[in-house]
């Protein structure tokens, strides 16, 4: 898979929250966005990053469980380090961060996900979104409480129940399939989709050009809607 990535601090932000690593030589990518604003939610960030190098770095066994296994534990240990840096740093409350980690390999597609980043698949014309978020609105939306046009804004659409540093038991939600040829996958930071519609995001990877510009199209329309929050975009595209 040939992958490329880009992370911008937005418009309305001072620190840029986001942080992603692309290891395609080793067969992983990740995004990872901070929260807690002042309570330095690009620490957590940077500590998920940190912790989902280490893993597979040092990963041994490229089958399928032994993939799924690293990504649970890439979870579990930022998780830890991050509740263990909120002790030592009291300062720090509050801290946390969403990700999205993908790992591949003989067109195997494993992908970890905590949070309301998202990631998505681009098929033979067709945008889907492959991952749930783990928000307050998501969960009306499901129970059928509000309709999706509602949920777009909600006052409370950003409350998320889920994300790393949070709790002392996580849970992880793991995603498997098989990809084909031209295939794209899109890794992502809310700072995307809270200011450019689906719709918009299809359209800009329909088009012909290359990974790179579309992450640059893209990055652009968010900072044309408002710019409110970091943007990061990740796109690999199968051979």
């Amino acid at each position: 898979m040939i992958w490329f990535g880009k992370s911008d601090i937005g418009l309305k932000r001072n620190v840029n929250e986001d942080a992603f690593i692309l290891k395609p030589e080793v067969g992983f990518c990740s995004v990872a966005d901070g929260i807690g604003g002042a309570s330095a939610g690009e620490v957590a960030s940077r500590i998920f990053i940190e912790s989902a190098c280490e893993m597979f770095l040092s990963l041994r066994e490229q089958s399928e469980g032994g993939v799924v296994e690293a990504i649970k534990k890439t979870f579990w240990s930022a998780n830890e380090k991050i509740r263990n840096c909120k002790k030592e740093n009291p300062h720090y409350k509050g801290m946390g961060c969403t990700a999205e980690l993908m790992a591949w390999f003989n067109y195997r597609i494993t992908l970890g996900h905590v949070g309301d980043s998202r990631a998505y698949l681009y098929r033979a014309g067709d945008l889907r979104q492959i991952t749930r978020d783990h928000t307050f609105i998501q969960d009306q939306v499901d129970k059928k409480l509000i309709n999706p046009s509602e949920a777009k804004k909600h006052p409370l659409r950003n409350v998320i129940l889920r994300a790393v540093g949070e709790k002392d038991s996580l849970e992880v939600d793991v995603i498997r399939g098989m990809s084909k040829p031209d295939d794209i996958y899109l890794l992502c930071s809310d700072g995307l989709t809270e200011m450019v519609d689906d719709t918009v995001i299809k359209d800009v990877l329909s088009l012909s050009l290359s990974l790179s510009k579309k992450i640059e199209i893209l990055i652009e329309l968010a900072n044309k809607a408002g710019g409110n929050d970091n943007i990061t975009v990740l796109l690999g595209q199968a051979g």
